[in-house]
């Protein structure tokens, strides 16, 4: 059976730098054999994570939608905007409501022993580097292995060409490079 690979940016903005970065580096998992799934958080608007409101009304129906594909992948392909130096409120959101448990349900069970590989972009000097370090730890606290490699690309605005490719012919073999080890790890540590 293929890895199975969820892949997808933590942000919500139509012409994202991370969403471009995300898919040079889903390509580069599918090279390993991997089966990926592509989406865009911006097809699951959900409310701000609010205690009271999942205890009156349950899981939003766009939460239950996205826990289920995190569920039925095993690993997690994540480019992550910074913003302010942290993660993004969508990422954070998504996370929060994906980690939620439902009756009969194993507690984490959309994050513990997933694999993920993680990566940011930005117009910064440091490439989303900072929102990194929160997302790492998050995702460590939560069960998920986070692979130690990762990429970060200072100066997105330059880094881009205007078919969302990246100029840099070895920064574009590092990105790719970094879904295939996802791939693999992913496919060793399933057997």
């Amino acid at each position: 059976m293929a890895v199975k690979i969820l892949a997808f940016a933590g942000s919500s903005r139509k012409d994202s730098f991370n969403k471009k970065l995300v898919r040079i580096a889903a390509a580069g998992a599918r090279e390993a054999g991997a089966e990926v799934t592509e989406i865009d958080l911006r097809d699951f608007p959900m409310p701000i994570y609010d205690g009271d409101l999942e205890a009156a009304e349950g899981h939003p129906a766009n939460a239950r939608k996205l826990k289920d594909l995190f569920v039925a992948h095993h690993g997690l392909l994540i480019a992550s905007p910074e913003y302010n130096s942290g993660i993004s409120a969508l990422l954070k959101n998504s996370i929060d409501w994906v980690s939620r448990p439902v009756p009969g349900e194993p507690s984490l069970v959309a994050f513990t022993g997933k694999i993920a590989a993680l990566m940011a972009t930005s117009t910064g000097a440091l490439g989303g580097l900072r929102g990194l370090v929160q997302v790492r730890m998050i995702l460590s606290n939560i069960g998920v292995i986070v692979l130690p490699d990762q990429v970060s690309i200072p100066k997105a605005a330059e880094a881009f060409d205007d078919s969302g490719a990246i100029k840099d012919a070895a920064l574009n073999t590092r990105v790719r490079g970094l879904g295939r080890k996802l791939a693999e790890f992913t496919g060793r540590v399933r057997g």
